[in-house]
């Protein structure tokens, strides 16, 4: 079987959500005999060095990749108010990337092409006029929801009026596409639900994160405590502006509870702002070589999301390392977990620092939750399970 996966950026190296979920995937599929070509948009933001790349999933797939500008600039938001093209969108499309993935097609028939996210959909077209493929649309988020919440959190002022502006070109968009493919895949079940809500007419299974669970070896020896840590892009917008809240609104507090006790956050594009917080036990260390290291030797995992959908890689990550996760509801959201079992959910001040506390003074309670933790992403995102799963649909597509 021949697959043909669309990327809106390399997934290599996996240091952050989408490239883990893609990679996975492409790893679970070649392990079950897939022939996997993969076409990635190689954007300014998350530019990767082709020739740097050294990964064994890497040596056994195909690649082609395009390099793409996607920068936001006034004049051309201001040219998009009057047009009726999604920004956020439009910006990914390129004539001389299409032509590029045209040629593609057109040296090789694909069964199945697989359209992971929607910043590659503006190709859709391009696809359906060069292949008889059956396509597929991966959702690992609900677009337009993303912007309509970060609009709300805004004050009024032009700005909220220009992100609802944005989220309602993206609705439009997102909602419109959705029908023209063979099939949807989302990442998880409310996000599900929501696709069905707003029309989805066309076959739609949940497909969450995959894990390769041999790469999450713990090691209590070298986990220190207490301490507390948030990992995550921080030029993600609904990371950053979690983080803010609870630096601002809870940390000053949590800091007075043990004079020890140290909060250690870290991810890619680190905002100049964190490393200004006033406080001595708050250490930012910025983009880390090793994640599975860096989680290993800290505690208690935070995850204070304000906004967002989709399912959170990094708790999944965190759990799947034995650690206590101390989360919103909306960090959370998707994920198949139960509050004081394999997780604590905390949606107020108040809430973050009982759950801290509890954890700090009681270490077996937090120990008891990351045990559990581990067991239910073992449960619920083993890569060998998902990977036979998706291809079963892909099978069926062709043969139906």
């Amino acid at each position: 079987m021949k697959v043909l996966i669309l990327t809106n950026r390399v997934p290599f190296p996996p240091n952050s959500g989408y490239p883990i979920v893609v990679y996975n995937t492409i790893k679970g599929l070649v392990k079950l005999g897939v022939d996997v070509t993969l076409f990635s948009l190689n954007t300014n933001k998350h530019r990767v060095d082709i020739d740097d790349i050294y990964d064994p999933v890497f040596d056994q797939i195909k690649f082609h990749s395009f390099d793409l500008d996607t920068e936001v600039n006034v004049w051309g938001a201001l040219s998009n108010i009057f047009s009726d093209e999604s920004y956020n969108v439009s910006r990914f499309f390129d004539e001389d990337a299409a032509r590029l993935l045209e040629d593609i097609l057109k040296e090789t028939t694909f069964d199945i092409i697989q359209f992971e996210g929607l910043f590659v959909v503006p190709y859709l077209d391009i696809v359906k006029a060069n292949s008889d493929a059956k396509v597929i649309y991966r959702a690992h988020n609900i677009e337009f929801d993303v912007w309509e919440r970060i609009a709300l959190r805004e004050p009024f002022t032009p700005r909220r009026k220009y992100l609802q502006f944005l989220a309602r070109r993206l609705k439009y968009y997102e909602t419109e596409q959705i029908n023209r493919f063979h099939q949807v895949f989302a990442i998880s079940e409310p996000d599900r639900q929501n696709i069905v809500k707003f029309g989805c007419e066309t076959a739609l299974d949940v497909f969450p994160v995959a894990l390769d669970f041999e790469k999450y070896v713990t090691d209590p020896s070298k986990t220190s405590f207490p301490t507390l840590f948030h990992l995550g892009a921080m030029d993600w917008r609904p990371n950053k502006e979690g983080l803010a809240w609870f630096l601002d609104e809870i940390w000053p507090d949590i800091e007075k509870l043990n004079s020890e006790l140290r909060f250690y956050i870290a991810g890619k594009n680190m905002q100049h702002e964190f490393f200004e917080y006033d406080s001595d036990n708050l250490v930012v260390e910025g983009e880390i070589f090793d994640a599975v290291e860096f989680i290993n030797s800290k505690a208690i995992m935070i995850v204070p999301l304000l906004s967002g959908s989709g399912m959170r890689v990094k708790i999944i990550e965190g759990m799947a390392m034995r650690k206590c996760v101390i989360a919103t509801s909306m960090a959370a959201e998707g994920i198949r977990c139960e509050h004081g079992k394999d997780i604590l959910i905390a949606d107020t001040a108040d809430e973050f620092y009982r759950s801290i506390l509890q954890c700090i003074t009681n270490p077996n309670k937090w120990r008891e939750i990351g045990e559990n933790a581990r067991k239910t992403v073992e449960r619920d995102h083993d890569i060998n399970v998902i990977s036979q799963r998706m291809l079963n649909v892909y099978q069926k597509l062709i043969s139906g």
